[in-house]
């Protein structure tokens, strides 16, 4: 599958590859890609199903990790970096398994090696509840997504996956249908087994649960070599502390 993407810096730095989350997209990553690009040639991508890149009835994993090896191929990318955050991250990690000698480094932001409950249901429904074939504005998107969504800084998020059609009106870019029916797929543990002996940086958020500290043990069970670091955050720890993340990564990268 031929994935959308951004690249920015130099051909001649290390690559690095970006994987959004969950209904994210590239446009998610800019800032602190072209941060990170003044150090590495950053390639920012649109996972399947998400952003720009192609719809498909296959959304999982395997499929995800497939992708990031493709991707490679097609680039010809040597030794990169990958960043993954919440899905993207548990994509970067399945990936790793598979293929340890096509990545250099791991970077995973506040997502562990382990199955979550199903998380987003609310936020599909709230998605749904848009009436997408009539509204006239975003505002008018917006009013309908609160009423299942009540953080304005959520909404704002989940509404960049709305596009204006050249005939008029509104679209998703997301595959929302095939992220409804695939939902819990999502939240699965990690679906091939192994371990990743390369260094791993694992960030997490004060504020948010996806990394627990019940989860170290399985972490290092996992990527022996593993640091984590925790940042005064909630999920969205990029997002919310760009220029700290970036910080973060970079003294990691190189330690």
């Amino acid at each position: 599958m031929k994935l959308f993407y951004r690249v920015y810096g130099e051909e001649q730095h290390q690559p690095m590859i970006i994987l959004h989350g969950l209904m994210g997209s590239s446009d998610n990553w800019l800032p602190q890609a072209k941060m990170l690009s003044e150090h590495y040639q950053v390639w920012v991508v649109d996972q399947r199903n998400h952003g720009q890149s192609p719809h498909t009835d296959d959304f999982h994993y395997r499929a995800l990790a497939d992708d990031i090896r493709e991707f490679i191929s097609e680039h010809q990318l040597t030794n990169p970096v990958i960043i993954g955050h919440s899905m993207g991250g548990k994509a970067a990690m399945n990936f790793a398994f598979v293929h340890p000698d096509l990545v250099s480094a791991l970077i995973i932001v506040d997502i562990a090696p382990k199955a979550y409950e199903v998380r987003h249901d609310y936020i599909v429904e709230g998605l749904k509840g848009i009436p997408i074939d009539s509204i006239q504005s975003r505002q008018e998107a917006d009013e309908a997504l609160a009423l299942k969504v009540a953080d304005p800084g959520v909404r704002q998020f989940l509404l960049k996956n709305l596009m204006r059609k050249p005939e008029g009106g509104f679209a998703w870019r997301i595959n929302l249908p095939v992220i409804e029916r695939s939902i819990h797929r999502i939240g699965e543990g990690l679906v091939v087994s192994g371990t990743f002996e390369k260094k791993t940086l694992f960030i997490r958020g004060l504020r948010s649960d996806y990394i627990l500290d019940e989860d170290r043990d399985a972490i290092q069970s996992f990527f022996p070599n593993a640091t984590l670091v925790t940042m005064d955050t909630g999920h969205w720890v990029q997002a919310e502390k760009p220029a700290e993340f970036v910080e973060v990564v970079l003294t990691f990268l190189k330690s």
